[in-house]
């Protein structure tokens, strides 16, 4: 293993600096009205080698929308599920098709900037993590919206912290970067949103370095199209209790 290098050794300012060294893994339901945008997003960013798109069988035309983007840049990828699996069947899809050195998720709504890549990048260039969160609750600037929506995102992520024993601010975010060879050695099993309890306690379990860094939040109301809810909440607990506590 490469010695670690300082941060403050390594001069990266902007993602400019940054080599293509990144896989950006997709998920996509129903989000023809930003799929265009977030896609024009990510492909501007510097550290970013391939897009890969897994399209969930939407029912409002994302398909058809995304149908131009790999002649528009080779470093677009798109697939699709014949029926609708969730999220985290997704984005098994998408991991096992990266090949950069460093596989981050991206969610098509725009409540996560893309620009951010570089600064979640850092420790892992630095060789200081091998997992790293962006937490929406470590500082970054965030648009203001749902109390019972923030509570219930810390308290699974405390409830998952204690099963795991680390010291996560925020379990539930989208933004989770890794390298690849860890991502893709990892037996993923949920469908839906109890990915993010799941990979959390596996990891976790790996014994690998995490590492956490303040992202900023645009999030959007269920009026504008998201879809989590309170439902998901309850299967993110039974995650935690079989993943972290019993361990499957």
């Amino acid at each position: 293993m490469p010695k670690a290098a300082p941060f403050h050794t390594l001069n990266i300012q902007s993602n400019d600096d940054v080599e293509p060294c990144l896989s950006v893994v997709m998920p996509v339901y129903n989000e023809r009205d930003t799929v265009g945008q977030i896609i024009s997003a990510v492909l501007a960013q510097r550290p970013v080698r391939e897009l890969i798109i897994v399209e969930d069988c939407s029912k409002d035309g994302t398909w058809e929308a995304l149908k131009p983007w790999p002649e528009r840049d080779p470093r677009v990828r798109i697939f699709q599920h014949p029926v609708n699996r969730g999220k985290g069947a997704a984005l098994r899809t998408g991991f096992q098709y990266a090949t950069s050195d460093y596989v981050i998720i991206q969610d098509a709504d725009l409540e996560y900037d893309p620009e951010e890549y570089w600064t979640l990048l850092l420790p892992l260039l630095a060789n200081k993590a091998d997992v790293v969160y962006g937490s929406r609750f470590a500082g970054g600037p965030h648009r203001v919206l749902y109390y019972w929506h923030s509570l219930g995102n810390k308290v699974l992520t405390s409830l998952s912290n204690m099963t795991t024993n680390l010291s996560l601010t925020d379990m539930e975010t989208c933004y989770k970067i890794f390298r690849r060879e860890i991502i893709q050695g990892i037996d993923l099993k949920q469908d839906r949103f109890g990915f993010e309890p799941e990979v959390t306690a596996k990891v976790a379990r790996a014994q690998v370095r995490v590492f956490e860094v303040p992202v900023s939040y645009n999030g959007r109301t269920y009026a504008q199209g998201k879809k989590i809810g309170w439902k998901d909440g309850f299967r993110a607990i039974y995650c935690i209790i079989v993943y972290g506590l019993l361990r499957r």
